[in-house]
């Protein structure tokens, strides 16, 4: 059957020979993201649960937040610091409504009820922060949301009636239902495979509608924008309450998956840890947190076994995966995105030469 398009009231039919090269070029164009999310489909059938869970269900998660500050900063200009904060929100919510090891604390209501209420208040607090940053930029926006990230940090220290201080919160259960434990390591990863696909699909859809390009022209040029009739904070903090979805969803995962949560999981460190991830992976396209977070997570795991091995101290090896990381943003600010990009073009320039 042709497909039919129309020009006025005129309908004009496409050959199947033109159908069939559109779709040719839109499996070539994202050959790469099919071929890796066939990959990641059958892996459970290869690979063990160390894998599934210390390896690609942690990057999936870690890939999931750094994908909301990766929509603020790519797509709106905004640095935001807030977002790992976002998701501590959210992880600390399920566990003080859901279950946990502390019944003088926890609500122990059902997880279908704790977590819709978890994300709620993730993102309110999440679009608060766009609020008190929606008219700042640059170095500002990244002072505020820094600043809201620390004072959660000492909050969730200091405060025991709510957050149980500096000990934090342990024995937090994922969800057990259709009979089947989806903490189990396969179950657990598809569930996490699937949260950050529809993510990452979120963001390219809503890149392209109208919102997201008036979100890229206030990146762009926010006065402009403002003279033409966009409200530019209330595209900012619409985008803010959409990064805090994100985010949020992806802080219950990955309470889930450590069983724990304490203020050293949203610690300053750890929200410098996420902008690095973003912006290794790339701030360009959605992909690039998830490449980020998946070299994060290699290096984090096996860098210390690296140091011994070679008979250094391995104590040292944050300062390895420091080096990894600023040999890739010296190569290439763009991330391992921009080296990808490069070497692809180089590879169509070779062939073209060569006449194929």
């Amino acid at each position: 059957m042709a497909l039919v398009q129309t020009t006025g009231s005129a309908p004009l039919a496409l050959p199947d020979e033109q159908r069939g090269g559109a779709l040719s070029r839109w499996i070539s164009r994202h050959a790469a993201i099919l071929i890796l999310g066939a990959f990641l489909l059958i892996l459970p059938a290869i690979a063990g649960s160390f894998i599934l869970d210390q390896i690609v269900a942690w990057a999936l998660i870690l890939g999931m937040i750094a994908l909301s500050l990766m929509f603020l900063a790519g797509y709106g200009g905004m640095v935001s610091l807030a977002q790992m904060t976002v998701a501590g929100v959210s992880g600390y919510m399920i566990t003080v409504f859901g279950a946990s090891s502390l019944p003088a604390i926890s609500l122990f209501w059902p997880w279908w009820v704790a977590a819709p209420i978890a994300i709620i208040i993730a993102v309110g607090f999440g679009t608060l922060a766009g609020a008190l940053s929606a008219r700042t930029e640059g170095i500002y926006t990244i002072m505020i949301t820094l600043a809201l990230a620390t004072a959660f940090f000492y909050l969730t220290l200091q405060n025991w009636p709510i957050f149980n201080g500096f000990n934090g919160f342990t024995t937090i259960p994922a969800p057990h239902f259709l009979g089947v434990n989806w903490r189990a390591s396969v179950p657990f990863y598809y569930m996490t495979l699937f949260f950050a696909a529809l993510s990452y699909f979120a963001v390219v859809y809503i890149s392209r509608t109208p919102f997201g390009l008036a979100l890229q022209g206030v990146r762009d040029n926010p006065r402009r924008m403002e003279a033409i009739g966009y409200n530019v904070s209330a595209h900012r903090i619409a985008a803010y309450a959409f990064a805090a979805l994100i985010a949020a969803v992806g802080g219950i995962l990955l309470v889930w998956q450590n069983n724990q949560i304490s203020p050293f999981s949203v610690g300053v460190d750890v929200v410098i840890n996420l902008l690095v991830i973003a912006v290794v992976g790339g701030l360009s396209h959605p992909i690039g947190p998830f490449i980020g977070a998946i070299i994060y997570v290699i290096l984090r795991t096996f860098a210390l076994d690296v140091l011994v091995a070679v008979g250094l101290d391995g104590r040292r090896f944050q300062t390895l995966i420091g080096l990894g990381f600023l040999v890739i943003v010296l190569f290439s600010p763009d991330g391992v995105i921009g080296i990808w990009r490069r070497f692809a073009s180089r590879m169509r320039a070779s062939t073209e030469r060569s006449g194929f």
